[in-house]
């Protein structure tokens, strides 16, 4: 397989994390944002965009989340029960939907050169007021529990794990009102095969 892979994303990060974790493998084309790869990987991008998992046979999957749940099939990684399946994807809907736009918009305002005019201190702030809202829904969530769905760690939290454990450094949020989300950031890097994002 062959990953086209935006290193400093969190979106193309859950998949490299995710084959890590599950001990697959694929040759990376790294495409960052400014580089000429990125503009002659295009015609090979289905919505312009990394990351696209390209399969064996020449398909194409782009999309961070459909590729990790397309890898996940046949693994631990992915729950046996419809009801788990369901409430895995409702993670994952939501943090496309919601966590994706917050945290990692305001990690991106902050971080890429390129986005710099839009980080006027007004986004900035109501994207910090959403995103604590955002990481409260979790906190409350993980409050009693080790994973976010089920009693073993899934694509939900590969999922949101990518741009969660780089709020602080990259979004500038305060992570200490938040003990159990910051606990269950340490459970996903002791798992085994866990690879950083700058790995």
């Amino acid at each position: 397989m062959i990953l086209y892979n935006m290193p400093s994303s969190g979106n193309s990060y859950k998949v490299r994390l995710l084959l890590g974790l599950t001990g697959q493998s694929a040759d990376c084309v790294d495409v960052e944002y400014g580089d000429v790869a990125l503009e002659k990987a295009k015609a090979a991008l289905p919505f312009g965009k990394a990351p696209v998992l390209v399969l064996d046979d020449g398909t194409a999957l782009p999309e961070s989340n459909a590729i990790l749940w397309y890898l996940a099939q046949e693994t631990a990684y992915w729950p046996t029960t419809p009801l788990e399946q369901a409430q895995t994807l409702s993670w994952m809907f939501w943090e496309q939907n919601q966590h994706e736009g917050v945290i990692a918009v305001r990690a991106a305002l902050r971080t890429y050169p390129h986005r710099a005019a839009q980080a006027t201190p007004e986004r900035l702030e109501e994207l910090l007021r959403q995103g604590n809202a955002l990481l409260q829904v979790m906190e409350k969530h993980l409050a009693n529990r080790d994973w976010l769905v089920g009693s073993g760690p899934s694509i939900a939290d590969i999922c949101l794990y990518a741009y969660t454990h780089s709020a602080g450094t990259r979004g500038g949020y305060d992570l200490a009102p938040f003990p159990a989300l910051r606990a269950w950031l340490d459970r996903v890097a002791a798992l085994p095969g866990y690879v950083g994002l700058t790995a």
